[in-house]
């Protein structure tokens, strides 16, 4: 791929960046996309976001089994050594981002914090370093990946900056005054900062696969962990739209 300044594709990236650091610059907007009780919208992005990751990103992932594992065995557990990295990585990613999660909540529900006082500092630190490397991740793949062309940048797009919005808020709700004076502007940098990074930095193609397999574990986990608990009163119908939705533009596509 041509990654020059004049190449088309590079200017249609930068035009999708910034469409996804919007997405943070602008979240405080969108008051209207109530956290508890979660708006449908919100739910249904993340029907959006999963179904990209399971649907595209996964099968997509079957293209770099090559790239990971040479010089290894020719198998394990009955698979070629390069498709159990693969899903390694990926399982990388989910546990990873579970591990900061459980972290946070660690502090997020010390017995004498009144519920509605922010988190300590150190949460937001952490929250705002582990999802700064995460949008740097999602900056460098909107280069890079193994499906080029408009389209699948498109499909990227619309599934990112969707996933953005729910992180968004998600993480609005949680540190409030903190995230919308600092935090947005963090991760919205740190999107444009992968980006650059991708502009000028390729990386072997084994390390975009454990890359790309990682951002898909995240992203599970990232949308799961909002959907789930009972006190935000998750929306299933819209998220089962999204979901299908994406699915049918996916499979059409």
């Amino acid at each position: 791929m041509e990654t020059g300044t004049a190449s088309p594709y590079v200017a249609l990236s930068a035009l999708a960046i910034a469409v996804m650091a919007a997405v943070h610059v602008l979240g405080y907007r969108m008051r209207f996309l109530s956290y508890v009780p979660r708006s449908g919208w919100l739910s249904a992005a993340g029907g959006v976001a999963v179904a990209y990751v399971i649907v595209h990103v996964l099968p997509e992932l079957a293209g770099y089994r090559e790239h990971l594992g040479p010089g290894l065995a020719d198998r394990a557990l009955g698979l070629p050594v390069g498709e159990v990295l693969v899903y390694l990585f990926t399982l990388l990613g989910l546990v990873a981002f579970y591990g900061v999660e459980r972290l946070a909540q660690r502090y997020r529900r010390a017995p004498t914090r009144a519920r509605d006082v922010p988190p300590p500092p150190l949460v937001f630190r952490v929250h705002m370093a582990t999802y700064a490397v995460y949008n740097a991740l999602i900056g460098y793949l909107v280069l890079h990946r193994e499906v080029k062309g408009l389209p699948s940048l498109l499909f990227f797009t619309v599934a990112m900056a969707l996933h953005f919005l729910v992180n968004d808020r998600g993480l609005a709700q949680e540190h409030g005054a903190a995230y919308e004076r600092v935090g947005r502007w963090l991760l919205a940098g740190a999107a444009v900062a992968g980006w650059l990074i991708g502009l000028f930095l390729p990386v072997p193609m084994g390390v975009l696969a454990a890359l790309f397999a990682v951002l898909a574990g995240g992203t599970i986990l990232n949308v799961m962990k909002e959907e789930l608990p009972e006190e935000r009163q998750s929306r299933f119908l819209p998220f089962l739209g999204g979901a299908a939705a994406y699915t049918v533009l996916l499979l059409l596509a």
